[in-house]
């Protein structure tokens, strides 16, 4: 296999041996959307896998996809008119150490993500936000994240520091100091954009399909509530569809993906916005201005 890039030296703590073992991989907890987005509840550690496949398709093909997901799934609940922005900001190494694992295809990697849901205009430092460890293990994605006060997100991602919170989440957050302490990590890059999703009911209950456009980020002024000029990581014309599902995508689905013409596409929201403002040269799988799935 070649690599998009000559890659770095491995620093000592780069080994996978750092990571956890099977027995103490979090476990699923069932529909992470059952009713709507049922993962902003404030006070509970979430923690769930999934696998995930992601597209890059042209707007002009979004409404023969919404059409048939309407008529197989429900809308969520909190996105049922226009859908709802999703932001967040990464932490990352002075070398950009989250970035490279995502771009040479480590089987574990982890990033850590302050993320919020809805107007990042109202965001204040009371406003729930979640602060989340993403991780990959082989082909499976795993989510822990806990809701926080943004003020208190902060003073853990930032300060460093352990905030107020409940018992069950002292794991997680120990976890989060230690990510952060140990590989000196700093807010990089912000990413945000408009979100519909879909989630299954009956048999297809853990199944979710997210459909994300106006994709656009910034690397500076990280606070999730500032009045700063984002600009487009991902061209206007293409939107980023995911379907996730807890053991395996229903066959419909993937007939309709091929139906629709629509090829899996390995692209990373972090690493585009990474690549759009130069912190790295553009990799292999970094959507130009023009894409031939435009086409």
């Amino acid at each position: 296999m070649r690599w998009p890039f000559r890659r770095r030296a491995v620093p000592p703590d780069h080994s996978p041996a750092g990571a956890p073992d099977a027995a103490t991989l979090p476990a699923e907890v069932g529909n992470d959307d059952h009713v709507g987005h049922a993962l902003r509840a404030p006070s509970r550690l979430h923690a769930f896998n999934r696998y995930e496949i992601k597209y890059l398709m042209p707007g002009t093909a979004l409404p023969a996809l919404r059409a048939e997901l309407d008529r197989r799934l429900d809308r969520d609940s909190h996105g049922t008119d226009g859908g709802y922005g999703v932001w967040s900001t990464y932490y990352d190494t002075r070398d950009l150490r989250c970035y490279w694992e995502k771009i040479e295809g480590l089987k574990f990697r982890r990033k850590l993500r302050i993320r919020h849901y809805g107007d990042r205009f109202g965001v204040d430092d009371d406003t729930d936000v979640f602060v989340e460890i993403k991780q990959r293990v082989n082909r499976v994605t795993q989510k822990r994240r806990v809701a926080l006060p943004y003020r208190l997100a902060l003073q853990l991602c930032d300060g460093r520091e352990m905030v107020e919170h409940e018992p069950g989440q002292r794991a997680f957050l120990e976890e989060v100091l230690g990510l952060v302490g140990r590989l000196d990590l700093r807010p990089v890059a912000m990413t945000g954009y408009q979100r519909e999703a879909f989630v299954g009911r009956g048999a297809e209950a853990g199944l979710r399909v997210t459909v994300d456009q106006r994709l656009r980020g910034r690397d500076r002024d990280f606070h999730l509530g500032a009045d700063a000029e984002n600009r487009l990581i991902v061209p206007a014309r293409l939107a980023v569809v995911e379907f996730k599902a807890n053991e395996r995508v229903p066959y419909w689905l993937t007939d309709l993906a091929a139906e629709l013409n629509l090829s899996v596409a390995r692209i990373s929201k972090y690493c585009q916005s990474v690549e759009a403002f130069g912190r790295a040269p553009r990799s292999i799988f970094h959507v130009p201005a023009r894409s031939s799935k435009e086409d």
